[in-house]
């Protein structure tokens, strides 16, 4: 999507463009009936940043990707616990087991052999 916002240029050498159709090579057959949307200085900014044609493709997407996936923050951070939660779990376990053993692995065996 930032291509296709950002990627509007002129039609090269030799390549005809019909009436309302405008060049961009990021899109499929390189003519798309969409004018270019946006143009440095369009919007501004309250901290200051400058307003170019880039800068405002890369605030789309990042606006399109939450609208697409809203509660991608939520799991984000519900992911980081468990993983969190689950290695204590494992901790916890490997401690455990070297604690059960400890004792078998120290065992020693006295095996008489019987003729």
């Amino acid at each position: 999507v930032y291509s296709l916002l950002t990627g509007y240029r002129e039609p090269p050498a030799g390549v005809s463009i019909r009436d309302g159709l405008h060049y961009n090579p990021y899109f499929p057959g390189g003519t798309i009936a969409m004018p270019k949307m946006l143009n440095d200085g369009a919007v501004e900014y309250e901290d200051g940043t400058p307003a170019t044609e880039s800068q405002m493709g890369k605030d789309v997407v990042t606006f399109l990707t939450w609208a697409a996936e809203p509660e991608m923050e939520e799991r984000k951070l519900m992911g980081f616990k468990w993983i969190f939660v689950l290695s204590l779990a494992l901790l916890q376990a490997a401690y455990y087991r070297r604690l059960k053993w400890s004792v078998v692995k120290s065992r020693k065996l006295d095996l008489d052999v019987v003729n």
